[in-house]
C-alpha cells in the first residue's frame, strides 16, 4: 500500500503535524483544560519539593512544632489538589483519545466501503483489521505522548528545576551535564526502533491472518488434518513477532544503564557538593534537602522526555499505516453527482465489451448480447468464459475497458453506482449471510422492511416453512457466515433477501446450486413468479435449471458463441448441445455403480 516514494509524506514530523492539525485541533478546549490540570499537578509537585526544605529547617534548626503542623496541613492540601488535578487531566485525555480512536475507526471503515472489488482482491482482509486497530490506537498514543510530555513531564521538570535553581544555582548548573550524552545515545536508536516497529506490525498482521483463515476454514482444516500445518504456520508467525519484540526490548532498554549511571553521578555530585555547603559554608540543611528532593523528583520526567523520541517513533509506525489507508485514492470514486439511473423497460445490453482483470489476460472480447425486459436470460458455458464478469460489469464492480454496458439505453458508467445497484437484486454463487437472525438477514434486502414483507419474501423463496420449524422462528441466529444453517437453507434466505428488495433487475449466479431437487423445483417456481415483469439474468452450470429460459447465451472465450432457446440450441447440435449431453452422461454414470454395489 506504500512505496519508497511515499517516505517523505510519512516522515515523523509530517505525521505529527497532521495528527494535531487534522485530529487534535478539534479538541483544543479539552486539551486546554487538561493543560491547566497538568500545570496545577506540576506546581504541586514542585512546591512540595520546595516545602521539604522548610520542614527540615523548622524541625532541626528552629524546632518549631506549630510551624511543622502548618506545613503538614499544607502538604495534605497540596497532595489532595495534585490528586484532583491528576484525575482531571487523565479523564479528559482519555475522553479525547477515545473519541479520536472512534473517529479513525469510522474513517477507515468508510474509506474501505468506498473501494472497489479490485482493491480487495490483491490484499488479505486481516491487513485492514490490523491497520484499523493498530492505526486508530497509535494516533491517540502519539498525541497523548506529546501532550503528556509537554504538560505533565515538561511542566513538572520546569517547576522542579526552578526549585533547584532557587536553592542552589551553581549545583543546578553542574547537574545538567548528564543531559547531552543521554540525548546523543537515544538519538542513534530512533531509526532502528522505527524499522523494528514496522516488522512487528507486519508480523502481527500475519498472526491475525493465520488465525482468521484457520477459524473460517476449520472444516477444511479438520477434514484434511491440517492442524499440524496451521499450528506450525501460526507458531512461526508468533516466533517472528516475539523475536522482533525482544529486539525492541533490547534496543529500547539499551540506554537505561548509561542514563542510570549518569543520573547516579549527578546525584552523587549533588550529595557531595550539598554536604560540603552545609558543613563548610553554613548553608541550611533545608536548602540541601529541598534541592535533593527536587532533583530526585525531576529525574523521572527528565528520563521520560529523553525517551520520548524512541516511544514516538515506535507509535508512529501505526500512524503511518493508518494514513496509508486514508490517503490512498479511492478505487471506486464517489459519483453521486451523476444522474440517477431511470429504469423503464428494464432492457440490458452489452455492446462489443472488452475487459481484463489483468492487462495481458482479456476475459471478455467483443461481448455483445441483449437481455430483453421481463424475460429470463441465461448465461451458460465453461468456467472462465466470462459469465461472472458480465455480472461484475453490470453492477459496476469493475468498468469495461471498451464497449458499452447499457440499461434502457443508459450507459452504466454515466449514472451513479448507487442508483444502478438499487435497481438490482443479486443472489451470488457463494451465499453470504451476516451475523444476526434470520429476520435481520432477509431484511438487509430492504432496510426498514415490515414483518409482513419479510414473511412474504420468505414464502416467495420457499423458506418460511423451515424457518418456522426452528424453535426461535425468524429470531433464529444464523451464526458466522450462516454456518448454523444448511447450504440449501442459506441459499433460500439469500433468495428471500433478493425477493424483498423488489428490484426490476434480478441477477442469479448459480442461485439454485446448493438446493436439493425438491427445493430446487420450488425455488424455480418462485423464480418464475419473481421474473414476471422483471429482467432476470441467470448464470447456470446445471443446464436443466435454465431449460425454461426465454433466451440462452453460450459464453465461451469471452463472447457469446451461441444463443437461442433450449430446444433450438439442442437442435443446432453446437456447443450447448455438447454441454447438455455431457451433463446427461454424468447423471447416468452413478446408476451402474450403484447397482454394482447393491
Amino acid at each position: 500500500m506504500s512505496s519508497a516514494a511515499d517516505d517523505a509524506r510519512y516522515r515523523p514530523m509530517v505525521l505529527i503535524r497532521r495528527l494535531f492539525v487534522e485530529q487534535g485541533v478539534g479538541h483544543w478546549r479539552k486539551y486546554a483544560f487538561a493543560f491547566v490540570f497538568m500545570a496545577v499537578a506540576a506546581g504541586c509537585t514542585a512546591f512540595s519539593a520546595y516545602l521539604i526544605g522548610n520542614v527540615i529547617n523548622e524541625t532541626y534548626v528552629n524546632r518549631n512544632l506549630p510551624g511543622i503542623m502548618v506545613l503538614g496541613a499544607i502538604t495534605v492540601a497540596l497532595f489532595a489538589l495534585k490528586g484532583i488535578a491528576t484525575y482531571g487531566h487523565t479523564v479528559l485525555l482519555s475522553q479525547i483519545g477515545n473519541r479520536i480512536i472512534a473517529d479513525n475507526q469510522r474513517a477507515v471503515f468508510a474509506k474501505l466501503l468506498r473501494e472497489g472489488l479490485g482493491f480487495f482482491s490483491d490484499r488479505h482482509s486481516t491487513e485492514f483489521i490490523a491497520r484499523l486497530t493498530a492505526g486508530a490506537n497509535a494516533a491517540t498514543q502519539v498525541i497523548n505522548l506529546l501532550v503528556m510530555s509537554l504538560g505533565r513531564d515538561l511542566l513538572s521538570l520546569i517547576g522542579l528545576v526552578t526549585v533547584m535553581v532557587v536553592q542552589d544555582p551553581v549545583l543546578s548548573f553542574f547537574s545538567f551535564f548528564v543531559a547531552p550524552p543521554a540525548f546523543l545515545v537515544l538519538r542513534k536508536m530512533v531509526r532502528r526502533v522505527y524499522k523494528i516497529g514496522r516488522s512487528q506490525f507486519q508480523g502481527g498482521a500475519r498472526i491475525i491472518e493465520t488465525l482468521q483463515e484457520t477459524l473460517q476454514g476449520i472444516r477444511i482444516v479438520k477434514a484434511f488434518t491440517l492442524e499440524p500445518v496451521m499450528r506450525k504456520r501460526f507458531d512461526d508467525n508468533v516466533a517472528q513477532v516475539e523475536h522482533e519484540a525482544n529486539k525492541m526490548a533490547r534496543v529500547g532498554a539499551r540506554a537505561s544503564p548509561l542514563m542510570e549511571t549518569l543520573g547516579g553521578c549527578a546525584i552523587a555530585i549533588a550529595i557531595c557538593y550539598g554536604g560540603y555547603r552545609v558543613l563548610e559554608t553554613g548553608a541550611t540543611p533545608g536548602q540541601f534537602f529541598s534541592f535533593i528532593t527536587a532533583f530526585l523528583l525531576a529525574y523521572e520526567p527528565a528520563k521520560r522526555l529523553a525517551r520520548l523520541n524512541i516511544e514516538l517513533n515506535s507509535a508512529l509506525v501505526g500512524v503511518r499505516v493508518l494514513f496509508e489507508v486514508l490517503d490512498s485514492p479511492p478505487s471506486e470514486a464517489a459519483d453521486d453527482d451523476k444522474p440517477a439511473l431511470k429504469v423503464t423497460e428494464r432492457r440490458i445490453e452489452f455492446k462489443n465489451v472488452d475487459f481484463a482483470y489483468r492487462g495481458e489476460q482479456p476475459v471478455l472480447r467483443g461481448m455483445s448480447f441483449v437481455a430483453e425486459p421481463g424475460k429470463l436470460t441465461a448465461l451458460v458455458g465453461p468456467s472462465g468464459g466470462g459469465k461472472s464478469t458480465v455480472f461484475n460489469l453490470l453492477m459496476r464492480f469493475y468498468d469495461a475497458h471498451d464497449g458499452r454496458v447499457e440499461v434502457d439505453g443508459q450507459e452504466v458508467t454515466q449514472v451513479s453506482r448507487r442508483s444502478l445497484r438499487e435497481q438490482i437484486a443479486y443472489v451470488g454463487q457463494e451465499t453470504f449471510l451476516f451475523r444476526g437472525t434470520v429476520r435481520e438477514n432477509i431484511a438487509f434486502g430492504k432496510p426498514g422492511a415490515t414483518e409482513d414483507e419479510i414473511i412474504a419474501a420468505a414464502k416467495g423463496a420457499y423458506a418460511h416453512d423451515f424457518i418456522m420449524a426452528f424453535p426461535a422462528g425468524y429470531e433464529t441466529p444464523v451464526g458466522e457466515h450462516g454456518l448454523q444453517l444448511s447450504g440449501g437453507q442459506r441459499q433460500r434466505i439469500a433468495i428471500a433477501r433478493a425477493f424483498i428488495k423488489n428490484a426490476p433487475i434480478i441477477l442469479l449466479d448459480e442461485a439454485t446450486a446448493a438446493l436439493d431437487s425438491e427445493s430446487e423445483l420450488a425455488v424455480r417456481e418462485a423464480m418464475d413468479r419473481l421474473s414476471a415483469g422483471r429482467t432476470t439474468l441467470a448464470i447456470a452450470h446445471r443446464l436443466h435449471t435454465i431449460s425454461h429460459a426465454d433466451r440462452i447465451f453460450v459464453i465461451e472465450g469471452g463472447h457469446a458463441s451461441e444463443s437461442g432457446r433450449h430446444d433450438d440450441l439442442l437442435a443446432q447440435g453446437g456447443r450447448y448441445a455438447t454441454f447438455y449431453r455431457l451433463q446427461l452422461k454424468d447423471q447416468e454414470q452413478p446408476a451402474p455403480a450403484a447397482a454394482a454395489t447393491g
